[in-house]
């Protein structure tokens, strides 16, 4: 019997997955998957049990435990935590640091990856991730990988969170940016990467529009 349609978009933070992949489950009807909100959950439920993020004894422990459903709602996708709407605490510069280290641990990850697979149910997914089309979903019909220039996702979370009244400074969101790279790319399992056979864009001095009407494109010869 074969496998629901899996649509898998990886790639760095900022390069436009989010918003990528939400216009691409809307376009096909498919269910979205945003599976660094998942990392971002369990970094939030850690810190608010006093765990530390190198505790990866411990972190494994809150992974079999994380009580994690999505709700789509007429403003996007909520995230929650138990009955907690966590959508806005799980997105801070602080807590996407913390995701990061949480995600970089090999058993952290093993416990996730069952939950994040049980995701695919017809009419189809769209996944959102950095391991999607590599490790998740090495299957999936399509992959996607979007990059983008570390000066440019800079520049775009600037915007994101001085549009939110937030401060926001230049330097120091290149800084975590650069950091995180490395870290994602680096990490002994499931590094950042594209898979063999996923299509590479570079959203750097592309809009949205561009890259959406790409993809769909793309998509449509996989189906």
């Amino acid at each position: 019997m074969e496998k629901a349609f899996v649509i898998a978009v990886d790639g760095p933070g900022g390069a436009g997955k989010g918003e990528l992949t939400k216009r691409l489950a809307k376009e096909f009807g498919f269910t979205l998957l945003d599976s660094g909100a998942i990392y971002r959950v369990l970094a939030y439920a850690a810190r608010q049990a006093g765990l530390a993020m190198f505790d990866e004894d411990s972190l494994v422990q809150e992974a079999n435990v994380l009580s994690l459903s999505f709700k789509v709602e007429d403003d996007g996708v909520h995230v929650l935590l138990g009955k907690e709407d966590v959508t806005k605490a799980i997105r801070t510069e602080e807590n996407g640091i913390n995701a990061s280290k949480v995600a970089a641990h090999p058993l952290v990850r093993t416990a996730l990856l069952e939950r994040q697979r049980a995701f695919r149910q017809e009419p189809g997914l769209v996944a959102d991730g950095r391991d999607m089309g590599t490790v998740v979903f090495p299957d999936a019909q399509v992959k996607i990988f979007l990059d983008a220039s570390p000066e440019v996702r800079a520049t775009r979370r600037q915007k994101q969170l001085e549009a939110a009244g937030k401060e926001a400074d230049y330097e120091q969101i290149l800084k975590e940016i650069t950091e995180r790279d490395e870290r994602d790319r680096n990490r002994p399992v499931a590094p950042l990467k594209p898979a063999e056979d996923a299509l590479l864009l570079d959203s750097t001095n592309m809009s949205i529009e561009e890259v959406f009407e790409t993809a769909c494109q793309y998509i449509r010869t996989k189906m």
